[in-house]
């Protein structure tokens, strides 16, 4: 019961922050708009520590031990990434969205084609929190995953849609507390039980490369050139005052991500150590939080809710943002209303959600949650490429970025699909993050050389 009225009342807290912002919002501002360090860090930090980083880390904690951390890590560097090369440059073109970067150096028509890629991308990332936020409901009030993705990801629509980006940044310095709190706590409370892991576990489970360099490498490869065109992570960036708290957010960031997945990591390894018999991985941290004190494991759950809520927000609004901005607005050419584009906005967040919701409870039971987030991030990489070469390659035609994030996409979906079904990818060894980076280039020298031979021709 207590853990029930803990739950309950900070969802209740974060719905009245989201209701408390509501009148003061206009699109500028829903969107976000001259966001301090705190508040960037928070909206920034709070999206990438998500249920992937708990319940999803300590599902590979409980598989392979202490090297699932390399999610977070690999997401750290790539935060440091984008903050040494790209957040300054990035700030200063005073952009809302990824594609309205895309579209300065490579056109209108990549601009949409992107914004396309983006959402898709965004909505599978959403989905993965959704599907987290099921095995909360499922531990906590015994509900079914269905029903409990669709009262907690009400709970993160109410706040989202009426609040805004402010509403965000005030619920994720909460959530970033909670959690740091939380899951230090669990960890704690398991260490002082006096269990052993390293009589309770083999020795693979200690090492950082018992998950595979494949799979390290791929995640670190995605989340360094993904984290360049992450629009939910970068909109704070965007938005922030000045190319100053850019840089030193994006630093900051990485500080606060990288260590949690270790954390996490070591729950996982402490429910393979205590709940030998569980049979399904992506239970062992509410599974291991079900055999602690009431009051404790409340604290802790609201934890895991509290990561969970911190980047599902940020990805519904930035779906919203980006059909907004490089859809909606694009295609008028700006020629509408403040009033017309926050409604819109709103409209498309409540959307974005919706559909993060329904599918997640279709995929409930398909795949773990990280392998569903990096086919995302294999995407996302991708558009930094294309972005990328945009900058650098003067020479680019603009007509092969759009073939490129086109048959990346297919490429990719095909892949990771293919491996679902036979078990290992076409090519063995080499995971889709390597395929969309290869197909991207490959597109793009080779559509680019024809264009170009074209116009030779024709002269």
């Amino acid at each position: 019961m207590i853990q029930f009225v803990i739950i309950i009342a900070y969802l209740l807290f974060t719905i009245g922050i989201g209701l408390a912002t509501r009148k003061k919002a206009d699109a500028l501002s829903y969107e976000g708009n001259s966001l301090g360090l705190l508040m960037c860090v928070a909206i920034g930090a709070g999206e990438w520590m998500g249920g992937t980083s708990t319940t999803g880390v300590s599902e590979y904690g409980f598989l392979y031990g202490i090297s699932g951390a390399w999610y977070t890590i690999a997401n750290g560097l790539g935060i440091c990434f984008l903050g040494l090369f790209f957040a300054k440059m990035f700030r200063r073109l005073n952009s809302s969205t990824v594609p309205e970067i895309i579209g300065r150096y490579l056109g209108r028509q990549s601009r949409i084609v992107s914004s396309i890629v983006l959402i898709l991308v965004l909505v599978i990332v959403g989905v993965s929190q959704m599907i987290a936020i099921g095995t909360i409901g499922e531990t906590l009030f015994h509900w079914k995953p269905a029903v409990s993705i669709l009262v907690l990801g009400a709970v993160v629509l109410v706040y989202t849609c009426t609040g805004g980006m402010k509403a965000i940044g005030l619920t994720n310095i909460l959530h970033l507390i909670v959690m740091y709190a939380g899951i230090l706590l669990a960890l704690l409370l398991c260490i002082s039980r006096g269990v052993s892991l390293r009589e309770r576990l083999a020795g693979p489970y200690f090492s950082m490369g018992t998950i595979g360099t494949e799979k390290i490498s791929s995640w670190i490869i995605a989340s360094v050139l993904g984290a360049c065109t992450a629009q939910a992570g970068l909109q704070p960036i965007l938005k922030s005052k000045d190319e100053k708290t850019a840089v030193l957010s994006s630093f900051i960031i990485a500080l606060i991500v990288s260590p949690f997945g270790i954390m996490t990591a070591l729950l996982g390894m402490y429910a393979r150590a205590m709940l030998p018999q569980l049979q399904n991985a992506k239970l062992a941290l509410p599974a291991l939080l079900s055999t602690m004190d009431p009051a404790v494991s409340g604290i802790v759950l609201a934890a895991i809710l509290a990561a969970v809520l911190s980047t599902a927000s940020p990805i519904f609004l930035s779906v919203g943002t980006l059909i907004t901005r490089d859809i909606y607005s694009a295609a008028l050419r700006g020629g509408t209303s403040d009033r017309r584009l926050l409604f819109v906005s709103r409209t498309a967040t409540m959307a974005a959600g919706t559909a993060c919701v329904l599918l997640a409870i279709l995929l409930t039971n398909r795949g773990t949650i990280l392998e569903i987030v990096y086919f995302a991030y294999s995407l996302r990489g991708s558009l930094f490429v294309v972005l990328l070469c945009g900058i650098y390659l003067k020479w680019m035609d603009p007509k092969s970025a759009i073939y490129a994030m086109i048959f990346t996409s297919i490429m990719a979906l095909f892949w990771i699909g293919y491996q679902k079904v036979n078990g290992s990818y076409p090519i063995p060894g080499v995971s889709e993050t390597y395929v969309a980076i290869f197909t991207t280039v490959l597109v793009i020298l080779v559509v680019s050389a024809w264009k170009r031979g074209m116009i030779d021709h024709m002269k």
